[in-house]
């Protein structure tokens, strides 16, 4: 049985001090010793090292939004793997589509991060997703396999990897894929990794989806049998609708 896994990706939101109460409020809703699913919550860098602090001796896992595919050197603006393991951070967030759309990342440097990431201890969730036009045009299942394919050339295992599915036209735009459309896409994710890995990864590989989930439409999606939780973006800001999704995946 794969535990639900829930993440809130904060963005470029919320001061250190913003931070600090959003994680706050959100350690006390779900109250102490919470089990029901894996829960995490990706703030800026700079809020990175006062929410961890926070999130000690809790349930609640530290999450990094990004991270560059050196450890160090003349990278202006980047933040190494290095440093956010080193800071406290569980997973890191690779491939966003905002970062494919406005920082040019492909799928190569995709790959180069995610092998780094995973040198150094951390986990990844691998960001993968079409953009509308690519679904209109019948190319979906193309754009993903070629997303998953060269993100993960020459990553032999996969248990440290968890894929979060992410419609591109879904992300902030309030729409959302129906639960029979998102599970449609787990399902063929679920399919490619078990052919690319074996049975036990097809059983095993944790699938996100992350597209405009609100507490209104979490239940839906959460109980297709290959959704196994959620990648939260703006509902993950306010604290009673991201514990609501949480809850949603607890069941």
């Amino acid at each position: 049985m794969r535990k639900k896994i829930v993440v809130g990706n904060w963005k470029m939101n919320n001061t250190v001090a913003e931070s600090v109460t959003l994680a706050t409020d959100v350690i006390g809703a779900l109250g102490e010793g919470f089990s029901g699913c894996d829960v995490g919550l990706a703030p800026t860098y700079l809020a990175l090292d006062a929410v961890g602090q926070l999130l000690e001796g809790s349930e609640v896992q530290l999450v990094a939004q990004n991270c560059h595919y050196e450890n160090d050197g003349a990278f202006t603006g980047e933040v190494s793997a290095r440093m956010i393991n080193a800071i406290g951070c569980s997973y890191v967030i690779i491939g966003h589509s905002e970062r494919r759309q406005y920082f040019g990342e492909t799928n190569a440097t995709v790959n180069l991060r995610i092998k780094k990431a995973l040198s150094e201890g951390l986990k990844v969730i691998l960001c993968v997703g079409e953009t509308l036009a690519e679904r209109e045009s019948g190319v979906t299942e193309t754009v993903i396999s070629s997303q998953i394919r060269e993100g993960l050339t020459g990553i032999s295992h996969i248990g440290a990897i968890v894929i979060a599915y992410e419609p591109v036209w879904a992300i902030g735009t309030g729409k959302t894929a129906s639960s029979s459309q998102a599970e449609e896409v787990h399902l063929f994710i679920r399919t490619l990794i078990g052919e690319l890995y074996g049975e036990p990864a097809f059983r095993l590989v944790r699938i996100q989806y992350g597209g405009s989930v609100k507490p209104s439409n979490a239940a839906e999606l959460f109980a297709m049998p290959n959704i196994d939780g959620g990648l939260i973006g703006g509902a993950s800001l306010n604290a009673d609708d991201f514990v609501a999704i949480v809850q949603a995946a607890s069941v």
